[in-house]
């Protein structure tokens, strides 16, 4: 009995190491959508003005990026009622010239 749990248990962790061997699987389904982040929350090198990840100053700033499943960058929707100018904003695969810090 013994044999056979230390069995399971060498399956268990040799299923486990598989399974994370599929993560950059899923890392590859995602893609960069620009405009949808809200200040602070972007992904990394989000543009002038900007260094790296969380850096972003404003909401929806257009040159700042979120990782987004793969398909649903430029489906997302920002609604107006979120928006300071009541505005509706789309996502974009590239980066966009609105909503740019005044400074950057």
């Amino acid at each position: 009995m013994t044999i056979k749990l230390s069995k399971t248990a060498v399956a268990g962790a040799v299923a486990t190491a598989l399974a994370s061997l599929t993560l950059p699987a899923h890392a590859q389904d995602m893609e960069k959508c620009y405009g949808v982040a809200k200040a602070g929350e972007n992904g990394c090198a989000a543009g002038p003005g900007t260094t790296c990840a969380g850096t972003s100053k404003v909401d929806w700033q257009g040159n700042a990026w979120s990782l987004v499943p793969a398909g649903t960058c430029e489906d997302m929707t920002i609604e107006a009622s979120m928006t300071e100018d009541m505005m509706e904003r789309m996502g974009s695969l590239e980066p966009l010239d609105r909503d740019l810090p005044m400074d950057g």
